[in-house]
């Protein structure tokens, strides 16, 4: 009877090797972790612009379709302006600034189009920036 026994597999696990694995893992992190230095990163950095930014020019879209050019710098009223009138107008401001963006502010009655329409003349013009100026919801 004892033979049936010896011959009988053991159903435990041994967790002592893994232990003593763990362990000295452990004491290895535990020594290189302080030796360690964390990498340095020397970021560029940029000063101050001595020049203010820009402000844009508007091109007002209003309901009826009809064009307006409105130049926040010089907080001027709202300039009624056919297409041919708008192109040069911005031309002669894109003489003396080449970096000063456009922003379309179109009526939200407007149809996609004629503000496509519009985009598509600003871009003929090799104007830059352009961009749509939109109003926050609840205001």
């Amino acid at each position: 009877m004892s033979s049936r026994s010896a011959l009988k597999p053991i159903s435990q696990i041994n967790v002592v090797p893994y232990i003593d694995v763990m362990l000295v893992l452990l004491v290895i992190f535990m020594i290189t972790a302080p030796l360690m230095n964390p990498g340095q990163i020397d970021l560029p950095s940029v000063g101050k612009s001595l020049a203010p930014p820009i402000a844009p020019l508007v091109v007002v879209i209003r309901k009826d379709n009809t064009l307006a050019l409105r130049d926040l710098s010089k907080s001027e009223q709202d300039q009624d302006v056919s297409r041919a009138e708008l192109v040069e107008q911005l031309k002669e401001k894109q003489l003396f600034n080449a970096d000063q963006s456009v922003v379309i502010s179109a009526d939200k009655n407007v149809r996609y189009e004629e503000v496509i329409n519009v985009m598509d003349v600003l871009k003929q013009q090799q104007i830059k920036k352009v961009g749509l100026l939109v109003q926050a919801k609840g205001q």
